[in-house]
């Protein structure tokens, strides 16, 4: 009877896991807000303005998810004045993104998690040490 051989997992790097962890955030943000294109425009939306269309209960789940990254860059060594400006984001498109159809608009043009992430990438390539 034949053997399976066993597959060895590649070694990983001091920065893999971290990377990884920044990617997937990243795949996240992308979702929230720049997962389609609007045709003929370079203008991009992703769920956050779709959901923010439904009063109350829409803007409050983007608004849940966008304190998950924030939550996983507090996990991930993100040092507090980082995690202010993105929690200043996120508020910004919270109580921006609560008002019918102008929230959902706004949100066409400031993409919280989009700058969060940025904030967050910027902060451990300067930082290497910190991941």
């Amino acid at each position: 009877m034949p053997t399976l051989s066993k597959r060895t997992a590649p070694v990983a790097t001091a920065t893999q896991p971290a990377d990884h962890r920044l990617a997937e955030l990243d795949r996240l943000a992308n979702l929230l807000d720049s997962r389609w294109g609007i045709p003929g425009t370079s203008m991009r939306f992703g769920v956050d303005a779709l959901v923010g269309l439904v009063p109350g209960i829409g803007d409050a789940a983007a608004g849940a998810v966008s304190l998950y990254i924030i939550s996983q860059a507090a996990k991930h060594g993100a040092p507090r004045p980082l995690i202010g400006r993105m929690v200043a984001n996120t508020a910004v498109d919270f109580v921006v993104g609560s008002v019918p159809l102008l929230g959902s608009v706004f949100d066409l043009f400031f993409k919280a998690n989009k700058r969060n992430m940025r904030l967050l990438r910027e902060h451990f390539e300067t930082t290497p040490d910190s991941r």
